[in-house]
């Protein structure tokens, strides 16, 4: 995912000034208690530790989702754990809920483009046995 976000670039900060590696926006970074950008963008253990974290909480918030949808398909796309994770990681749990809830039809893309449904597709099928759903991850 950090490719398709940043190339895996830890010091990228796009058109929007989303940052990092995984291109985090500042209220999500403020949310891990993260207010120096400069310095998250020169700490890659700083990124990946926020990262980790973030997908920790998303899985939380996602936890009832990820029960009721891996293994349907919806608009032709198998759900997988792996892709809802991604898919938050785009849009938002939130966005990802009303998605997956409305069987589809609610659809999020961002500004460039990137749908929840084609990060749903891209990164189905991935391993993330290791991320421990918590409601209070921190960095």
């Amino acid at each position: 995912m950090a490719f398709k976000e940043s190339q895996g670039k830890y010091t990228v900060v796009n058109s929007l000034g989303y940052l990092g590696k995984y291109q985090f926006g500042r209220t999500t970074l403020e949310r891990f208690k993260i207010y120096n950008t400069q310095a998250f963008l020169q700490n890659p253990e700083l990124q990946e530790k926020a990262f980790l974290a973030l997908c920790k909480v998303n899985k939380w918030i996602l936890r009832k989702d990820i029960r009721r949808f891996v293994g349907k398909t919806i608009n032709g796309i198998k759900i997988t754990e792996s892709g809802i994770l991604a898919a938050a990681h785009l849009s938002g749990a939130g966005n990802v809920k009303k998605f997956l809830r409305s069987n589809g039809h609610e659809v999020f893309s961002d500004a460039y483009g990137s749908s929840i449904q084609s990060y749903l597709k891209k990164f189905s099928g991935y391993n993330v046995s290791n991320i421990k759903a918590n409601r209070n991850a921190t960095v």
